[in-house]
């Protein structure tokens, strides 16, 4: 298969006529077979035929994860017997979200990772270990052994934790890359250290991560990133997908912002009044699946907020680039005055050497407002280590969080949570 498709080096003109062209097949199959779109089509007085431009879809109302969540059944396009698996995503009113994927969705998600995985340097006969979940209907691992497969690489299926079995299968097999959380990464070197494994001289060149920003907004590398690299020198490369999208968006080997796949999703960044934002603003990514049979979906919000960059790419891609997360916009804190996004945080404490493991708990007060709980473990000095975090979070962000010190066997528990596909360092406990 062709890992480098020619579309995403195509003159954006001949990109718009693509995604154009794959708006209005979209529009008619959902039309066809969507109770949910025929239903907002029909309320809304909208004629798919007077929708022929990227700019048209204005015209169209968003769709949020609660409607996915209260008319669950009634975006499904196809019939219970060519659902052939499922997977779920959290969502905003407690019970999940269940998506269902065809035989030719399948085939898509393969065809997206291998595409992805080949933009940050996988080749055919590369052997990766995926540090990742591929049960608890997790999409994201299913897809990463698929498109794996697809383009011919081979797959250590190592599962996430226990850095004493991930390195024996390091040593044992010799992976050139990993895909994992990078915060894991850490964790991995300690052990290394402790046990002295020769993990600087190991076969790893590099690491696709997930679930964690590597990258500040100018595409500098982040705190996590760089702690990463001062003690193993690996090529670190981000990602960014969702269930949702049944997409991702990858860096390439210049790291300058993951790439789009036009051939696979439509993206929208819009302001708080659900107009584009201007070129360079930041807003929320509202996207639209090509190609997907069982759940597409149509102008729906992410709740990321994101930057996109549109300038040509030194790797050759004319494709537009997405920037790191700023933040999801139902975690927006705002605490004595000042607006705050959890990957804010989590970059001042990944900075510290000293900080084992850390939870960012946010909550509802007795006078109705945010409250802002850090728990981190040490094995430092705790007075020192407390003051020097105060100090760096008024620098950085003009306000200092309450701190607590907590054991790291009690604290790691939490994060590291076994019922949890990723580590949980932020939780959102308002009311």
């Amino acid at each position: 298969m062709n890992l480098y498709p020619s579309i995403e080096y195509a003159s954006p003109a001949e990109i718009r006529v693509l995604q154009e062209q794959k708006l209005s097949e979209l529009l008619r199959y959902l039309q066809d077979n969507s109770a949910f779109y025929q239903r907002l089509f029909s309320q809304n007085g909208i004629d798919i035929e007077n929708i022929r431009t990227l700019e048209d879809l204005q015209y169209i109302p968003l769709t949020s994860k609660s409607d996915l969540q209260q008319f669950n059944h009634d975006f499904f396009c196809v019939p219970n017997h060519k659902i052939v698996d499922y997977s779920t995503t959290s969502g905003t009113l407690g019970d999940p979200v269940t998506f269902g994927l065809s035989d030719s969705d399948l085939e898509r998600l393969a065809y997206n990772e291998a595409i992805s995985f080949a933009c940050a340097g996988i080749k055919e006969g590369d052997l990766v270990q995926m540090m990742t979940t591929v049960d608890k209907r997790f999409m994201a691992g299913l897809a990463y052994f698929l498109g794996l497969r697809k383009m011919g690489a081979g797959v250590i299926r190592m599962g996430p934790g226990i850095p004493e079995l991930q390195w024996d299968s390091i040593l044992r097999y010799k992976p050139k890359w990993l895909i994992t959380v990078p915060s894991f990464l850490l964790k991995m070197i300690e052990y290394a250290e402790n046990h002295g494994i020769d993990y600087k001289n190991s076969s790893v060149y590099g690491a696709v991560c997930i679930g964690e920003s590597l990258r500040e907004q100018d595409f500098s590398d982040s705190a996590l990133s760089r702690k990463i690299a001062e003690k193993w020198n690996i090529k670190l490369f981000s990602t960014y997908a969702s269930t949702e999208m049944s997409t991702a968006f990858a860096e390439c080997e210049l790291q300058q912002g993951g790439h789009q796949h036009p051939e696979l999703i439509i993206t929208e960044i819009l302001d708080e009044n659900e107009k584009p934002v201007s070129q360079g603003g930041t807003g929320e990514l509202v996207i639209t699946t090509l190609g997907v049979e069982a759940l597409p979906l149509l102008r729906f919000k992410t709740g990321d907020l994101v930057k996109a960059h549109y300038e040509p790419c030194g790797c050759g891609r004319t494709t537009m680039r997405l920037g790191p997360v700023v933040g999801r916009k139902q975690h927006m804190i705002k605490y004595r005055g000042t607006t705050l996004y959890p990957p804010a945080l989590n970059d001042i404490l990944n900075g510290f050497d000293g900080i084992t493991v850390y939870q960012i708990v946010i909550r509802t007060n007795d006078i109705g407002t945010d409250e802002i709980i850090v728990k981190i473990s040490t094995e430092q000095d705790c007075e020192e280590l407390l003051s020097e975090v105060k100090d760096r979070f008024r620098a950085k962000l003009r306000v200092s969080p309450r701190i607590e010190i907590f054991p790291a066997d009690e604290l790691t528990a939490l994060v590291y949570n076994p019922k949890s596909r990723k580590p949980i360092h932020f939780l959102d406990l308002r009311l």
